[in-house]
């Protein structure tokens, strides 16, 4: 079996994110979505509320998708899951650079898993969920970057900031 995993903060989900989930279930037997916590970034959803995100919104895709939580090195999470293929996303040429680093790291140390590389469709490529979430706390409209239901979680957030 074909295990592939797709990691990232999904802080919110993206269109952009469920492109290349789509895209990316089609290399795969099994996509393992690792939701993680990036201690560069101050999340707007705790882990549970993104798990939970990320699961509602890939289960309509049809695919064996499983969606857990990781805490550890990717390298060491794609064993654990078994998985010989990373999938990563692309919007841009500044993605790239990093995006190369990081699976030259990764090969080095564990070679026997493969990075793949899958540029966003062309009308998603700008998304960033740090820029929905900028859009959205000055007030800016979010529907063309996330789904109906993101967008409604977000906006609770925002008024729960305002509020505070």
């Amino acid at each position: 079996m074909r295990i592939g995993v797709y990691p990232g903060t999904f802080d919110p989900i993206t269109l952009g994110h469920l492109s290349i989930v789509r895209r990316g279930a089609k290399l795969v037997d099994r996509m393992v979505i690792g939701v993680t916590t990036n201690p560069s970034k101050s999340p707007m959803f705790t882990l549970d509320e993104r798990l939970a995100m990320v699961e509602r919104e890939t289960v309509a895709l049809g695919a064996d998708i499983r969606v857990v939580s990781f805490n550890s090195l990717l390298m060491d999470f794609a064993d654990r899951e078994h998985a010989t293929l990373i999938l990563r996303g692309l919007r841009a040429v500044a993605d790239f650079e990093y995006e190369y680093q990081m699976a030259g790291m990764n090969q080095q140390l564990n070679d026997r898993v493969e990075t793949v590389f899958l540029m966003a469709d062309a009308a998603l490529q700008p998304i960033a969920s740090k820029l929905v979430k900028e859009i959205a706390l000055f007030g800016g409209d979010i529907h063309r970057f996330v789904t109906p239901r993101v967008r409604d979680e977000v906006l609770v957030k925002v008024a729960a900031r305002r509020e505070s």
